[in-house]
């Protein structure tokens, strides 16, 4: 009979520490550290020239959205993890995930629960770019 380490978390402590993690993410968008926000081309291209006030504006409003998102559900959380929304911006069906790498951006993470070990990537896209 094997024993666990004390240091060994459960499977629903690392969902709920997955979960923190990616909300303080999206909290933290417009400083995230060593994690990453990208925006797909057809986000870019619905948002417009960012270099004028509306596409400056809307930019904005897509990444306050994000930040503030808490309609998690089972049916669209059903791990738990907080780590997908989808929302609808002007006509735009969109979505934001984030994905776990290793801190090189190589490979997947070998554990996202371990920030020390994991670079966040969040990714803000159309719906039919999924």
């Amino acid at each position: 009979m094997s024993q666990s380490s004390p240091n060994a978390m459960s499977q629903a402590e690392r969902i709920a520490r997955v979960a923190e993690l990616n909300d303080a993410l999206r909290r933290s968008i417009h400083s995230p550290g060593r994690n990453q926000i990208v925006m797909t081309a057809g986000v870019a291209a619905l948002i417009g020239d960012v270099a004028l006030f509306r596409g400056f504006r809307r930019r904005a409003e897509i990444i306050r959205i994000v930040r503030d998102y808490d309609s998690f559900t089972p049916d669209n959380d059903p791990v738990g993890e907080h780590d997908f929304g989808r929302f609808e911006f002007e006509d735009a069906i969109l979505y934001w995930k984030i994905d776990y790498y290793d801190l090189e951006l190589a490979y997947g993470s070998a554990d996202a629960a371990k920030p020390e070990v994991t670079t966040r990537v969040l990714t803000i896209l159309l719906a039919d770019e999924y």
